[in-house]
């Protein structure tokens, strides 16, 4: 049994009442591995889209080529804030973004309502996900249906090249230095002492591949009773909003919300696991001022830089 404390510490965002933990929701990308640089890839993918829209050949291998070469290169002020900003959404929603950013600056032509579109993207910007209620044409529906997954698995092409499979080979000859400082560590103590941990994410998970091969290679065991219970992320075509897969696995589970502890890096898991009511940790690097302050407002229970601060582990000792 782990009962979670309120130290009164400076890594205290917003304070708790002490709680029993039994079941822990984490995102993995920024919160547990560190094998995927992911903002600089999506950033530069989302403002091509955005500046270039999508040519019948946007997949192709040589423009996959240039923007390999131009990831991380430059500053773009749009499209790096809202990869800060949307953290944790779905990947596919974080694509539908960026083509329909694109419909509005004219790139992309299409038969479409103007002031849905613009109702839509705001309302990503502020972390939805859905937004079925508003009146959608016919012709920008069957446009996002086949564009967004193809732009989705040329963005997952782009990230391989430019750091996922040269990064995800030197984790598995060494994986201590793709992990956050004290992972493996803070799972074990929750498995250990009965915790039932499982990953979220908005990347695509199947198994023995892209992220489930990630997380092997980092050395967390995936399965019943297992340090990790299970992985569970989107498919090509279907995005998971994490708010979704917890209430999804909370009704599964039969479990109580206030047993429950929400760990990760972006607003989706933070700004979910507020409103279930859990305890919430954000791991965020000291630099992240912007972020850190983000979530605080969200109403994140605790900020560290790393699972191994002596200042983290007073929290359940």
């Amino acid at each position: 049994m782990i009962i979670f404390h309120d130290t009164e510490s400076d890594i205290i965002a917003n304070h708790f009442e002490s709680r029993e933990i039994k079941y822990a929701f984490h995102d993995i990308d920024g919160t547990h591995s560190l094998i995927r640089d992911w903002p600089p890839v999506m950033s530069i993918c989302l403002y091509d889209v955005i500046e270039k829209g999508l040519p019948e050949d946007f997949d192709s291998k040589s423009n996959l080529k240039r923007l390999i070469s131009l990831a991380g290169t430059k500053q773009l002020p749009e499209t790096d804030a809202f990869c800060v900003e949307s953290a944790g959404l779905s990947a596919l929603t974080q694509m539908e973004w960026a083509i329909r950013r694109s419909v509005q600056e004219g790139k992309i032509i299409v038969n479409c309502n103007l002031e849905t579109n613009a109702q839509i993207i705001k309302r990503i910007n502020n972390g939805e996900e859905y937004y079925e209620d508003l009146p959608e044409t016919v012709e920008m529906s069957e446009m996002l249906k086949e564009k967004t997954p193809r732009l989705f698995k040329f963005y997952e092409k782009v990230l391989n090249g430019y750091c996922r499979d040269k990064n995800l080979q030197l984790a598995k000859e060494n994986p201590e230095n793709f992990k956050v400082k004290g992972s493996y560590e803070f799972l074990k103590y929750l498995y250990d002492n009965g915790v039932k941990n499982y990953f979220v994410t908005g990347a695509v998970v199947e198994k023995g591949m892209g992220m489930h091969e990630e997380v092997e290679a980092l050395g967390y065991e995936i399965g019943e009773n297992k340090l990790v219970e299970d992985i569970i992320g989107s498919t090509w075509t279907e995005k998971k909003p994490k708010d979704a897969v917890m209430k999804d696995l909370i009704n599964q589970l039969g479990i109580c919300k206030e047993n429950i502890l929400v760990v990760g890096d972006g607003r989706a898991e933070i700004s979910a696991g507020v409103e279930l009511g859990a305890l919430v940790i954000s791991r965020l690097p000291e630099t992240a001022t912007y972020q850190r302050e983000l979530h605080k407002n969200l109403g994140t229970n605790v900020i560290t830089a790393e699972f191994a601060d002596e200042k983290f582990l007073e929290l359940f000792e």
